[in-house]
């Protein structure tokens, strides 16, 4: 009973602050309306702000990745789930297509062009593929009849599509100028988003696991 109450509660955290963190990323966003080539992220990316097909990526990526981020949310919520199954395709769907047609492709783009150097480009391009992966195998999984694997799927897709935000809270907490070689920090935060995002959710799909072994022993 208290490890099901301290999941819930962790649940509820969770949940509350990646809304919280992307109501303040559509803050972040909003500055790129003004399709200024020297604001925020593209201050850093002169080299490549007259590349019309890297722009487009970028901003496709930045004002459909809060949708994204926004969707995942409500699929998470067990009562949602059975009061608004139609609702939850939909949005699902959303999430989906989101992902695979419109923020992989443009991620992808954007990787190979990322700040970190070599760390920073294969920590992106390795994102990618697991967010592809993972967010394929919750869709055929789904299709199969396998609930089960698709919500941990979906779990695992969701970690992903949250290292953004991880990795914001990284840098806004820890990088220094002074003290950070702006390179380097960028290329190992984009590692460390993705390593701190995939152990809470085996963390969750860990708990879920075991609240489902002690359930069959009662």
């Amino acid at each position: 009973m208290t490890k099901s109450l301290g999941i819930k509660l962790a649940k509820v955290i969770a949940v509350f602050s990646v809304f919280i963190f992307s109501i303040l990323m559509l803050k972040t966003i909003s500055q790129y309306t003004s399709l200024d080539k020297t604001v925020g992220f593209l201050a850093f990316k002169q080299l490549v702000v007259n590349n019309p097909y890297w722009m487009a990526f970028f901003y496709i990526h930045i004002f459909s990745i809060t949708l994204c981020l926004l969707a995942g949310l409500t699929q998470f919520s067990p009562q949602f789930l059975r009061e608004n199954r139609r609702l939850h395709k939909i949005i699902g769907r959303i999430y989906v297509y989101n992902i695979l047609i419109i923020n992989v492709p443009a991620c992808f783009v954007l990787g190979l062009f990322s700040n970190g150097g070599l760390i920073g480009i294969t920590g992106f391009l390795i994102q990618d593929i697991l967010w592809a992966y993972f967010t394929v195998v919750a869709i055929l999984s789904i299709k199969k009849g396998n609930i089960f694997q698709h919500k941990n799927y979906m779990i695992l897709s969701y970690a992903v599509t949250t290292t953004a935000i991880t990795f914001r809270i990284i840098k806004n907490l820890f990088y220094n100028e002074k003290h950070h070689d702006y390179e380097l920090f960028y290329g190992m935060n984009v590692w460390l988003a993705l390593i701190i995002n995939l152990l809470i959710a085996y963390y969750f799909l860990r708990k879920k696991r075991s609240s489902i072994v002690e359930k069959k022993h009662l």
